[in-house]
């Protein structure tokens, strides 16, 4: 899918979501939310995002999609993430969507080195009992679960 195809919706929420975060609305700062809201659990490189985005704005600059996305980091509208790949990745935070979302974490591969999305809230509860036997509230947290995909171990015949 490009950027712009059926996103009129989201275009608008990214318009708000900046203002709301006192940003001027660019088509830079709009076109690199998109290409992350429509690319769900692909975590890509600033690279991959300016790739993406020169489909429908050739003009655009390496250096404006890193300052874009340093921005939307600060601001935490997208997440950086370290993927132990070499590479510093995004995806589009879970701040910015309106609607509620669970905290998801990444399982990685270490034969094939995909990465795989997956939501649970099953550290809510322990986020609870630290809050009660600590005082310490958990204002948010990453998992990352290193293995052997499903593809990868029936290649390898791997049992683990």
């Amino acid at each position: 899918m490009k950027i712009g195809d059926d996103m009129p919706d989201n275009q608008e929420q990214f318009k708000n979501l900046l203002k709301k975060n006192g940003l001027k609305v660019t088509t830079q700062r709009v076109s690199i939310l998109e290409v992350l809201d429509s690319r769900p659990g692909m975590h890509l490189t600033a690279e991959e995002i300016y790739d993406y985005v020169r489909e429908k704005y050739p003009d655009i600059g390496i250096a404006t999609v890193y300052r874009t996305i340093q921005v939307l980091s600060e601001l935490n509208l997208i997440d950086k993430l370290n993927l132990d790949d070499g590479y510093v990745r995004y995806e589009i935070s879970k701040g910015s969507k309106e609607e509620a979302c669970h905290h998801h974490h990444h399982l990685i591969c270490l034969d094939c080195g995909n990465v795989y999305a997956f939501q649970d809230d099953l550290l809510e509860t322990l986020e609870d009992r630290i809050m009660i036997t600590m005082g310490f509230q958990v204002a948010d947290h990453e998992v990352k679960l290193y293995g052997h995909c499903k593809d990868c171990r029936a290649n390898k015949s791997i049992n683990i």
